[in-house]
C-alpha cells in the first residue's frame, strides 16, 4: 500500500523506504516503468549509464567531472552511499539537499498508487525527477545490480558503458562471467554506442551488441590508453587527446576507468562536446571516497571497498604500485555473500599480518569466520579476530610502525565505519 502519512525529514522517508518493500532486492522493469510513466518522467536531456561489476563509481565521477569543467550542469546518481543517502544524487557537482530528496520522494509516492517498489527503485525515479526538475544538461546514471532488469534501465541511455565484468552477486546474476556479461549487456541499445571497457570481455556481451545493433566499441580494439610515464593519450576510433594527466585516483585500473569514461563522450561529442582543458581538469580533480582513499600518515591508513576477487587483484596491483618500506597491515570486513577465499587468495602476499572484523550489517560474515578463511587462503601472516571495524583499526595501529601501511577494505559497509568514526573525532 502507498505511504499515506508522509514524513516530513529525510531521515523519515529513509526508514519508511526500507519497510515499504518485502525484498531488499527485486528485479524487474515492469513496475518501474508503470511508475515512470504516472509520474511523466521523460527526459530530454542526454543520459551516459554506467554498469559493470568494478569501476562504476570512478568511470562516473570522471564523466561528471569533465563535464561539469566543460561547463554542464550534470546531474548523477550512484548508489550505495557510505555515509548520507545524499551522496546518491549530486546536482552540479553537489549533493542533493534534504529537502529536495523529501519532495521526490513524495511526488513518487503519490504517483505510484498501490504499485510497490524497493528502497533502489524509489530512490532511481526520485532521482530522475530531480534532474528533470533541475533543468540537467545531463545525467549520468550508475547501474545498481546487475543491468538487464535494474531500475536505471527504464531509461535508454545515449551511451552506456559496461567498465567490466567479472564473479559478484552471482545469486542474481549468474555463476560465469558468460551469464553476468549478458546482464550487464542488457543497458545496451540498438543504433547507440555501447562502450566495453574490458579488456576481455566475453562472448555473450558481444553477441547480445551484434544481436541489438548496438555500435559496440571495445577497449583494445576500438579506443586505447596508452601510457607513457606520468602522462599518457586516449586513441579513439575517431580522434585522440594526447598527453593527458594520469588521473588523481590511484591504481593501474584507474586508466582503463577512464578511458571508458572517454570513450562514452567520445561517442556522444555531437550533443556533448568537451575541450581538451575539460578532460584535463576533470581527470586532475576526479575522486571518489573509499577507492584507495589515503586518510593518515605515520602509519599511512588507505581505505578501499574492494569486495570482490577483481577488485582484490586490482587492489593487490595498486599496493604492489605503491610499496612502503615497512610492512602492510590488513583491516578486512566482508559480506556473507561475498567469495572471501579469492578475494583473500588475490591478497596474500601483500600482506604482512591481518585483523577481521565484522561489519555493522545483517548481511556480514563474522569475524571468526573470515579468520579462518584466511588461515586456509592466505599464508602464514598472522591473523587477530576483533568484533568490530574500529576496535580492529585501533588495533591494527597500535601494532603498526611509522613506516608500515595499514589498508583497511572488503566493503562498503566497512570503509564507512572508519569515516564515520574519523567525523565524530573532528
Amino acid at each position: 500500500m502507498p505511504l499515506r502519512a508522509h514524513p516530513d525529514s529525510l531521515a523519515g522517508w529513509l526508514a519508511r523506504l526500507e519497510r515499504l518493500h518485502p525484498s531488499t532486492i527485486e528485479l524487474g522493469l515492469e513496475r518501474v516503468r508503470r511508475v515512470r510513466d504516472a509520474l511523466g518522467l521523460a527526459p530530454a536531456f542526454p543520459i551516459v549509464m554506467v554498469g559493470g561489476t568494478n569501476g562504476k563509481g570512478s568511470t562516473c565521477a570522471y564523466l561528471e567531472a569533465i563535464l561539469g569543467a566543460a561547463g554542464y550542469r550534470t546531474g548523477l546518481y550512484t548508489s550505495p552511499h557510505l555515509l548520507r543517502y545524499n551522496e546518491r544524487v549530486r546536482i552540479a557537482g553537489r549533493e542533493a539537499g534534504d529537502a529536495g530528496l523529501v519532495a521526490a520522494f513524495e511526488k513518487v509516492d503519490a504517483a505510484r498508487g498501490d504499485t510497490s517498489l524497493t528502497y533502489f527503485e524509489f530512490g532511481t525515479l526520485g532521482a530522475m525527477a530531480q534532474f528533470i526538475a533541475a533543468g540537467v544538461d545531463v545525467a549520468i546514471l550508475e547501474v545498481g545490480l546487475g543491468g538487464r532488469l535494474d531500475a536505471v534501465n527504464v531509461f535508454d541511455a545515449d551511451v552506456a558503458v559496461v567498465t567490466s565484468v567479472d564473479l559478484d552477486h552471482m545469486d542474481y546474476l549468474g555463476d560465469t562471467r558468460e551469464k553476468i556479461g549478458f546482464e550487464k549487456a542488457g543497458i545496451y541499445r540498438g543504433g547507440r554506442p555501447a562502450i566495453c571497457a574490458d579488456p576481455a570481455p566475453p562472448g555473450s556481451l558481444l553477441e547480445h551488441s551484434r544481436r541489438i545493433g548496438a555500435d559496440l566499441r571495445c577497449a583494445g580494439r576500438d579506443f586505447y590508453a596508452l601510457r607513457e610515464g606520468a602522462r599518457w593519450t586516449y586513441r579513439g576510433p575517431g580522434l585522440a587527446w594526447p598527453d593527458l594527466p594520469l588521473p588523481a585516483m590511484a591504481g593501474a585500473c584507474q586508466l582503463r576507468n577512464a578511458a571508458g569514461a572517454l570513450a562514452a563522450l567520445e561517442a556522444v561529442r555531437g550533443r556533448l562536446p568537451v575541450s581538451e582543458a575539460a578532460i584535463r581538469r576533470g581527470l586532475a580533480v576526479a575522486r571518489v571516497p573509499g577507492r584507495f582513499q589515503r586518510i593518515a600518515r605515520a602509519p599511512e591508513v588507505i581505505l578501499d571497498v574492494a569486495h570482490n576477487p577483481e577488485a582484490a587483484r586490482a587492489l593487490a596491483a595498486t599496493l604492489r604500485e605503491q610499496p612502503v618500506s615497512g610492512r602492510t597491515l590488513a583491516v578486512v570486513g566482508m559480506l556473507a555473500d561475498k567469495d572471501a577465499a579469492a578475494v583473500f587468495a588475490a591478497l596474500r602476499d601483500e600482506v604482512d599480518a591481518w585483523w577481521t572484523c565484522t561489519p555493522a550489517s545483517p548481511r556480514a560474515q563474522d569475524a571468526a569466520v573470515l579468520a579462518a578463511a584466511l588461515r586456509a587462503h592466505a599464508g602464514t601472516a598472522p591473523v587477530s579476530v576483533r568484533p568490530d571495524v574500529n576496535s580492529a583499526l585501533a588495533e591494527a595501529r597500535s601494532a603498526a610502525h611509522e613506516d608500515d601501511r595499514i589498508l583497511v577494505f572488503g566493503s562498503f559497509y566497512t570503509v564507512a565505519a572508519v569515516l564515520d568514526h574519523a567525523a565524530t573525532q573532528q
